[in-house]
């Protein structure tokens, strides 16, 4: 009997890796939309306002959302996120209504989905990163592919026909929820049980942030084509989905100071170095399923909530690039390595001693 329950549990881990690849495509379709819209609307009004707006709105709420997700489970987020992405595509291609009402209605779609896909792998994940992991890093693949189509014949009605061809691969996620009737995060034990949760809390946020703003700071003088820009963000999506793969294989402590220490040659002297350059977006990408890990083991019960933790802390990292442009080569060099020590810090002493994998 024993033996049975032990082969069931790895059957577990093996097969609900498919939400994660499931909601890889609904990540990958919801940013292409999102990231066409974009495109489309600044490439004609050429303001700055728009994707400051749209960052806020897609990134903040979702805590929120997330937290309403949690307490009440069987609201279908994303199947609601999708309807909302239909309506806002439509309002911007036939009215001519205010563009900054489908706008709103497209972030908080995006909110919605992202939510989704959150709760939906981390509860079938057997307290496992990959599957998180592999669903964000649809995202980079979804942003270069929605500003390359902007810019092509594709018109933004076809985007509606696309829309809906996440609603199957939402439903079949659902079904890992039905096949596994007990899925939670209880299984998330990778805080520091010695120090306070809410410290935990805030310096796991911390960490998003600084990434948050690195992911702009990073220099990379040498991305000059497309073809350099395609892979900037195909590399940074495998970052993603690498760190948690590493994570659970090698121990989220190792990953975690590979990551950020690690990364800080290749960012620092990879400016004018396609090669070196990429290899440190990959390095740094992969602290994503990290900071989520130690958050969801923190707030097991809200792991929508916990999710949307970090994307507030991607915004209030973005955010000042808006109002602040750092011209010294020297001086963002520094911050990077300064940052990067400080993050790597914060990790080691947050991450509970020792890894309990498999």
């Amino acid at each position: 009997m024993i033996g049975g329950v032990e082969i069931k549990n790895k059957n577990l881990k093996i097969n609900n890796i498919g939400c994660g690849y499931l909601y890889f495509y609904i990540h990958f379709i919801t940013e292409i939309v999102c990231f066409y819209y974009l495109t489309s609307i600044t490439n004609s009004l050429i303001i700055w306002l728009i994707p400051f707006i749209y960052d806020g709105l897609a990134f903040v709420p979702q805590s929120l959302i997330g937290y309403i997700s949690d307490k009440y489970p069987k609201i279908n987020i994303g199947l609601i996120g999708t309807i909302l992405l239909f309506i806002a595509i439509t309002i911007y291609t036939f009215t001519n209504l205010n563009i900054f009402l489908s706008l709103f209605i497209l972030c908080i779609g995006n909110c919605c989905l992202h939510v989704s896909g959150a709760e939906a792998t981390l509860k079938n994940s057997n307290g496992k990163l990959s599957h998180s992991a592999i669903f964000v890093s649809g995202g980079s693949f979804g942003v270069i592919t929605g500003k390359l189509l902007a810019k092509t014949f594709v018109k933004p009605w076809y985007l509606l026909f696309i829309i809906l061809t996440m609603i199957p691969f939402i439903y079949l996620a659902n079904t890992y929820k039905n096949t596994n009737k007990e899925a939670n995060c209880k299984e998330f034990d990778y805080y520091n049980p010695n120090l306070n949760k809410y410290i935990i809390i805030l310096l796991a946020v911390f960490v998003v942030i600084v990434r948050g703003y690195m992911g702009y700071g990073i220099p990379t003088s040498w991305n000059k084509t497309t073809i350099q820009t395609i892979i900037f963000f195909v590399i940074m999506g495998l970052g993603k989905a690498l760190g948690g793969i590493l994570s659970d294989r090698f121990g989220i402590r190792k990953i975690a100071l590979i990551s950020t220490l690690g990364a800080i040659p290749f960012l620092c002297f990879g400016d004018n170095i396609m090669l070196i350059s990429i290899l440190g977006v990959m390095m740094f990408s992969m602290t994503m399923s990290i900071t989520l890990a130690i958050l969801v083991s923190v707030l097991k019960g809200t792991p929508g909530l916990a999710f949307g933790l970090t994307t507030i802390g991607l915004f209030l990292g973005t955010a000042p690039i808006f109002f602040i442009k750092i011209t010294s080569k020297l001086l963002n060099i520094s911050l990077i390595i300064i940052s990067s020590i400080l993050c790597c810090y914060i990790l080691m002493k947050i991450l509970k001693k020792g890894d309990s994998y498999d």
